[in-house]
Order: C-alpha cells, then sequence, then structure tokens
C-alpha cells in the first residue's frame, strides 16, 4: 500500500477488515469479533423471537443483526474442546456465562476480561444470556486466540478472571480512555493489570505483550508510546535493532467510528494498521472512534490450526484428536452441555476449590 514518506517508516501495513476473524501476526493466531444486536430476552434467557428460518446449530448468518451461533436455545457456543493454544476474551457490551471441565464457572460482562490457557486440553461452554426482559441485550466482544511456545503446548490447563474494577485505566487528555489488558505501556508504567495465567505466554517478560482498548468519547488526538522492549541481548538505548532482533509485531485494529489519521496518514473504518513498535505513533480523530492493539513477540515457530486445536506439526493435530475421543479432556461436570446460570446471578466467578467472587452486574 502506498504511503507518503513522512509516515511510511511508523506504517508498515494496512489493510481492511474482512468479515470474520481479524487477520494477526504471531503470537496471535486471529481475533474474532462479535457484535450482535440481541433482542429482549425470554424466560429460558435465549432470545424473544422467532428462530424460524434460522440454520439452528451452525447461525452465523447475522439474520437480523444477531446470530445464535451453535446455542439452540440461547446465542453462544455449548462444551467444545480446546488444545495448544490460549483464549483471552474482553466483554464491551453483554454477558457471557461460562463453564468448563475443570469445574470453574462464571458469568462476566462490561470491561471484564477472562483468560484461559488450553494447554494440554480443556472443554467449556461460552453462552450469551439475554439478562433484559424489556429492552434490547447487544454483546460486543472480542475472543483474541493467543499460541503458546512448543516447550508449553502441554501445560495443565488453566483459567483466570480479569475484573473489569482491577483492569487500569488511563484517562489522557479529551475524553481518550486506555484500557490495559495486558501488558505495560511506556509513561504509564505504574499501572499494572493483574498477570496471566502462570503458564501463558504473556506471563513472560520476552513475549513483549501488549493487549489495550482505546476509547476516543469525542474528537481528539493521543501519540501511542514506542513499546517496552525486553530483549536479554540487545544494548540499552537500541530500542530499533532490539524490535527487528525479536521480530515484534504490533497492530492497531480501527473497528469503530468516521476516518481517522494514524501517523498523519487517512485510514477508513474497520482497518488493521501494522505499526513499527520502536517509534511513538499519533492517532487523531474527528469524532468517537474504538481501538483494540495486539503487541507481541513473534514465537517464530511452525503454526498448525485444525479447528479447536493448535499444534506445531500435523501429527500434534493428530494427537490431539486421538487424545480427545479417548479421554474427553476430562469428565464434563455439568448436568447440560450449554450452561446458562439463574437469571438472578451476578457477575461472578466459582473455582474447583470451592472459592467464589461475586460482583454486581
Amino acid at each position: 500500500m502506498k504511503m507518503s514518506s513522512s509516515c511510511a517508516s511508523v506504517i508498515i501495513l494496512k489493510e481492511s477488515l474482512t468479515k470474520g476473524p481479524w487477520k494477526t501476526d504471531s503470537p496471535f493466531i486471529f481475533a474474532a469479533y462479535h457484535n450482535d444486536k440481541m433482542p429482549r430476552g425470554n424466560d429460558r434467557l435465549g432470545p424473544d423471537a422467532s428462530l424460524e428460518g434460522r440454520n439452528l446449530g451452525a447461525d452465523f448468518a447475522n439474520k437480523d443483526g444477531w446470530n445464535m451461533y451453535h446455542g439452540l436455545k440461547v446465542s453462544g457456543f455449548p462444551v467444545h474442546p480446546h488444545r495448544g493454544f490460549e483464549t483471552l476474551t474482553y466483554v464491551r457490551q453483554g454477558y457471557i456465562d461460562h463453564a468448563d471441565s475443570l469445574g470453574n464457572g462464571g458469568r462476566f460482562g462490561p470491561n471484564d476480561g477472562q483468560w484461559m490457557t488450553a494447554g494440554s486440553g480443556v472443554c467449556h461452554s461460552e453462552m450469551m444470556p439475554c439478562l433484559n426482559k424489556d429492552k434490547e441485550n447487544p454483546v460486543e466482544l472480542w475472543q483474541i486466540w493467543i499460541n503458546l511456545p512448543a516447550a508449553k503446548k502441554l501445560v495443565p490447563p488453566a483459567y483466570k478472571m480479569l475484573w473489569g474494577h482491577d483492569l487500569p485505566q488511563i484517562n489522557a487528555q479529551g475524553g481518550i480512555e486506555i484500557k490495559l489488558i495486558c501488558g505495560k505501556l511506556l509513561g504509564y508504567e505504574d499501572k499494572v493489570p493483574p498477570s496471566p495465567p502462570p503458564n501463558s505466554y504473556g506471563s513472560d517478560p520476552k513475549s513483549n505483550m501488549l493487549i489495550m482498548h482505546l476509547e476516543f468519547h469525542q474528537a481528539g488526538t493521543w501519540t501511542l508510546p514506542a513499546a517496552i522492549i525486553h530483549d536479554e541481548n540487545a544494548a540499552r538505548g537500541k530500542e530499533e535493532a532490539a524490535a527487528q532482533n525479536i521480530s515484534l509485531h504490533r497492530n492497531l485494529y480501527f473497528f469503530h467510528g468516521n476516518d481517522i489519521q494514524v501517523a498523519n496518514e487517512p485510514c477508513s473504518h474497520s482497518c488493521r494498521i501494522k505499526l513499527r513498535p520502536d517509534l511513538p505513533c499519533s492517532i487523531k480523530t474527528n469524532g468517537p472512534a474504538s481501538f483494540l492493539l495486539l503487541q507481541g513477540t513473534d514465537l517464530q515457530e511452525p503454526l498448525v490450526q485444525h479447528g479447536p486445536f493448535v499444534g506445531n506439526s500435523r501429527d500434534d493435530i493428530f494427537k490431539a484428536f486421538e487424545e480427545y475421543r479417548r479421554t474427553g479432556f476430562g469428565e464434563w461436570p455439568w448436568p447440560h452441555d450449554d450452561i446458562v446460570h439463574p437469571a438472578q446471578a451476578p457477575r461472578f466467578a466459582t473455582y474447583p476449590d470451592g472459592s467464589r467472587e461475586e460482583f454486581p452486574l
């Protein structure tokens, strides 16, 4: 893509966001963005609307602005397996009901995150209850798939809630909000989000992982700082060499708002902008706008994905299928495949040791 010389050194690539999962660079596999205008709810916490004409069990057509996905009565994803990678789910609107084969369960909502390291294998259910019976139930979220290094592909699975009140928020001048989900931002090093699960790639300082949600509530300008680069072999002050040496990727996703400027270069709505991580980058909007930033060090390993399984080779995938057929990745401890918690339940998380966290909706 042709760019002016003044910004070509900052912007590496610009491309439109196509329908379906957003393209990413390693260590990320993809980012799935869901934006469903769910109607009012019924007594079963499903949509109070006719399901006629939908391909129930695989409804992705966005009929009337919303999907049932793999759900039959409630929208969402009934029990399914994962292995060899991690999922990070971050909610902007709506609620998610979670249950997994480890015995974890919960409900989380706006500004909450959930980090699950699938590792050697886990099954979970993710449903989207329509809690409001008197108004619409919009659901907007990302689920980001993050690869695991070969040495940690088969670590024990783990689950961690990232409650919204624990995620640092930076309020910049001009009605700009930055929500830090993972990692540190230069100039704001005192803002530290909760750590990912212990075997997560995000817990490794060498991952240089930074995940954040950037929200402009009005027209404004903000400069994204250069990355904080951890490279044991790089001399201090040689950030450019360090970034190239470790193959650090930084992608900015512009998904809501009118046309903007990034590094003085015009960008249209629904755009992925790949940036040099060792340089700061100005972002200018002419009104409200929303962004997601994904940054991390390339694993520089082969990636083979087949559905919910990720490995370094086809043999890894064959082994995953064989083990799943043989063990089911553990006994499913829940009474149904599509677990939806009671309508009156707050935001909460329960754990196999019997502990429970609880917060208002």
